[in-house]
């Protein structure tokens, strides 16, 4: 389905859908006497942004640290490799959804709520910001515990009264300290209004490594090799652009052109830089016109040459990254890579990358534009928050931290080569 498709079921569908089920969540706890109970088997909501999932990650191993946990998460189906990069929830844990239909979505739906039982789910965190498709998951899970974040007086959607312990969504704090608000709603031993009378510290938030497997570093060498035959992995240096962004918020993108000016002058400063193109198969013609306008063999078009799992050996290789405001800002986080990320309609104070990260942000007064409270749609329709962020200014930036890099020592998988 489109983007603003789904959002128009989450509203005509998911308004009286909440209202019948907030209505029939009451009955059952007026009549069983449902109480709260210490979580054990712990379910992640988050849907549609795969970044998301790496910023959750945090919160996830926080609460399995302190209750020994076994975690859970259900997510889209074209967004689950996400998971995988760090691997925190087992691979059996893992439901998947197919937004490809209102009636795949319809199964799908009647088949967690099964599957929710059958795993006895007792903790369900709902991190989608007022999605009422999440809500209702959450909701209808049989969960005694059923934490997400609530509107209390503020400007927000009707989401109904799904929830057990409901967070205050603070819209100046980073999102991932958000998400471990949940997670301390969910340990909380009293109750609170609202939750999460909490201190959040800034190392709450650090990020775990991925595992990086000489083997895989060789085979992404191997792989990049085929596609240009003169790399070599001592000479070379490794730059990678991701021009592309989500759907969901393609104001998000930099100008193609932009990029191209970039790439030209990185290319034209060092005869033994390589630029690699990176993207999901679907956007390989998008990537290899970008590169024909680059007009130089060493901008290579490696869009849907890699999966999202083979992401950490490909940073591993790499010098630093230019992306838009997307997954792969986030992706990188888990690797020790230098990412540089555009941001426009979205604010880096809330959703900066917790990696090895620096934000281009102009910070016009329109931004950011989209928030939790308008379900993430903003009317712009001329993205001047990044048309104003110059090539030049990039370009500098870019040259400033190559020449800061020292020629890298060769590793142990280099020798030989």
């Amino acid at each position: 389905m489109k983007i603003d498709t789904m959002r128009k079921v989450d509203y005509f569908a998911g308004v009286p859908l909440c209202f019948v089920s907030t209505l029939f969540l009451r009955l059952g706890r007026a009549l069983t006497g449902k109480a709260a109970c210490a979580p054990k088997n712990v379910l992640f909501v988050e849907l549609s942004e795969m970044g998301s999932a790496i910023l959750a990650d945090p919160a996830m191993r926080k609460i399995r640290r302190a209750r020994g946990a076994e975690l859970h998460f259900v997510i889209f189906e074209s967004n689950a490799a996400s998971l995988r990069l760090l691997g925190t929830v087992p691979e059996g844990n893992v439901f998947t959804l197919r937004p490809d239909s209102l009636l795949t979505l319809a199964l799908d739906s009647l088949r967690f709520l099964i599957w929710a039982r059958r795993r006895r789910i007792d903790t369900v965190i709902d991190l989608e910001l007022f999605s009422r498709y999440s809500a209702l998951l959450t909701g209808l899970s049989g969960a005694a515990n059923r934490i997400g974040f609530h509107a209390f007086d503020n400007e927000g959607l009707y989401r109904g009264a799904m929830l057990t312990r409901r967070v205050a969504y603070n819209p100046h704090m980073h999102i991932a300290k958000n998400f471990i608000a949940l997670v301390n709603a969910a340990l909380a031993e009293s109750e609170e209004v609202p939750f999460s009378k909490t201190l959040i510290a800034d190392g709450e938030t650090t990020l775990a490594r991925a595992k990086v497997d000489p083997g895989a570093v060789e085979a992404m060498r191997a792989r990049i090799r085929s596609e240009y035959p003169p790399y070599d992995a001592i000479r070379h240096r490794i730059v990678l652009i991701n021009p592309n962004a989500s759907d969901l918020l393609p104001q998000r993108r930099w100008m193609p052109e932009n990029f191209v000016a970039v790439m030209r002058g990185l290319l034209a400063d060092d005869e033994d830089l390589l630029i690699l193109i990176t993207g999901a198969a679907a956007e390989r013609e998008g990537a290899a016109a970008l590169a024909e306008r680059v007009g130089s063999a060493r901008c290579v078009n490696f869009a849907g040459r890699h999966r999202l799992e083979d992401l950490p050996a490909l940073y591993h290789i790499a010098e630093l990254m230019l992306t838009n405001d997307s997954g792969p800002a986030h992706f990188s986080a888990v690797t020790g890579l230098r990412t540089f990320v555009l941001f426009g309609p979205e604010t880096p104070a809330l959703y900066a990358s917790l990696g090895n990260s620096t934000p281009i942000y102009a910070g016009l007064a329109c931004s950011p534009c989209v928030s939790a409270a308008n379900h993430r749609k903003t009317p712009c329709t001329d993205n001047v928050c990044l048309r104003v962020i110059k090539p030049a200014a990039v370009l500098e930036q870019l040259r400033r931290a190559l020449s800061e890099m020292r020629p890298r020592a060769p590793r142990p998988e280099d020798q030989g080569r």
